[in-house]
């Protein structure tokens, strides 16, 4: 009988797809792109769509297309596999996977391929939404010269809601705790990259990325712009477009008198790290941010010069300020070092500091159990420990920055 089991276990594990494998995004140009499988790129994740494991099950050989038109974002999906499990004999019913990401995809994506070949030949007719704010010429790793402009766009452009939905189809594959925005709020600013490109003689344009930005009040009349979703195209990355739309979106801001600050929502590691290297590289043409002031320590000129001069809010230009610290420390010098190190690691130790009173408050009324679980208090050598762990993260995610800025020199 265990036998029987076991065997119907492998049996059923033959149906289970890893979704990133099975699943191919492609942007088309032109129609010789459809078969050309080097255009092909797959999700970062699909938890999101197909729960935690990102299996989908019932199905051998399983391939799952996902094709869009380059500029209009015009979309085509299909499915295929060589065998479908069972539902008598397996007990379990395949996955819909249709049902499953229709509800992700714009409406009326394509299933016939023909007509998505159709859909091409419209394609040199697109003219990107909105006001041309940024254009820039790139070079690839290959030495490849691309052209990209960055178009600023809101949802009451005619068409553009439209598009914006084919647009954000992408995100829970590459956005982590990614969610659709509410369009019908005014205060959404929309950012699109495009590439620039010519064809047979013919202008036209492949979608490269888009950025989106809520416009909090700040009271008592300015506003408080924030980054909410910031995506570039895995086609287009590692050529440092996503570095370029933020700063086309800072150079937007800086003349702006009703902008108190920029802020980001729950940015991502990778995300953070970009930001980290745009604001560095304008800081460090600040005066309160040179060498011999960053060694001084951390001061009321620096929040003030970063926040009106590049809209800097006072926790990122903290931040700021120990990357260029540290570019400024020489860690061959351990008095040096130590110096940076402690300054950093009061920082860190702010928490504990603001959690005593709350502590002093509560400790008549919980046992010692719950005030350790209410407060996660830590014994003095684990809060040790922790400072240090996350002086490290810290460390290491700043030199990441620095090797950056080392390229611009």
């Amino acid at each position: 009988m265990a036998d029987l089991t076991l065997a119907r276990k492998n049996e059923l594990e033959e149906f289970k797809s890893d979704a990133n494998d099975v699943l191919k995004f492609k942007l088309v140009r032109k129609p010789e792109d459809i078969e050309d499988e080097s255009k092909s790129f797959g999700p970062d994740m699909s938890h999101q769509i197909f729960g935690d494991a990102e299996i989908i099950f019932g199905y051998k050989n399983l391939k799952v297309l996902l094709y869009y038109t380059a500029a209009k974002l015009i979309p085509y999906f299909q499915i295929s596999f060589s065998e479908k499990c069972n539902v008598k004999k397996s007990g379990v019913p395949p996955d819909n996977v249709e049902k499953i990401m229709a509800a992700e995809l714009p409406p009326k994506y394509l299933t016939n391929l023909d007509t998505f070949r159709a859909a091409l030949e419209e394609e040199d007719k697109f003219e990107p939404f909105g006001q041309m704010i940024d254009a820039y010429t790139l070079k690839t790793r290959g030495g490849e010269e691309k052209q990209f402009e960055v178009y600023f766009v809101k949802i009451e452009e005619p068409g553009f809601r439209e598009y914006h939905a084919r647009l954000q189809s992408f995100i829970k594959f590459y956005i982590d705790a990614a969610s659709y925005i509410d369009v019908d709020d005014e205060q959404w600013d929309y950012f699109v990259l495009f590439e620039k490109y010519k064809e047979d003689g013919r202008q036209k344009y492949a979608v490269a990325g888009y950025m989106t930005v809520f416009n909090f009040y700040a009271y008592p009349s300015r506003i408080r712009p924030r980054i909410s979703q910031v995506l570039v195209l895995p086609p287009f990355q590692k050529m440092g477009l996503c570095a370029k739309l933020i700063q086309t979106f800072y150079n937007m801001c800086y003349s702006k008198p009703e902008i108190l600050d920029i802020t980001v929502e729950d940015p991502s590691e990778n995300f953070q790290r970009v930001r980290d290297y745009v604001d560095a590289k304008n800081c460090q043409k600040l005066k309160s941010f040179q060498a011999g002031e960053l060694l001084k320590g951390f001061s009321h000129e620096m929040v003030h010069e970063a926040q009106t001069k590049l809209k800097l809010s006072k926790l990122q230009a903290r931040r700021v300020y120990e990357i260029l610290r540290l570019k400024a420390t020489d860690q061959s010098n351990k008095d040096m070092f130590r110096a940076y190190r402690l300054d950093v690691k009061r920082r860190l130790n702010i928490p504990f500091l603001k959690n005593r009173r709350t502590y002093q408050k509560l400790e008549k009324s919980l046992n010692a159990e719950e005030l350790t679980q209410t407060l996660g208090m830590m014994k003095n050598e684990q809060k040790f420990q922790y400072l240090e762990n996350n002086f490290q993260e810290d460390l290491s995610a700043y030199k990441h920055v620095l090797d950056r800025l080392a390229t611009l020199q």
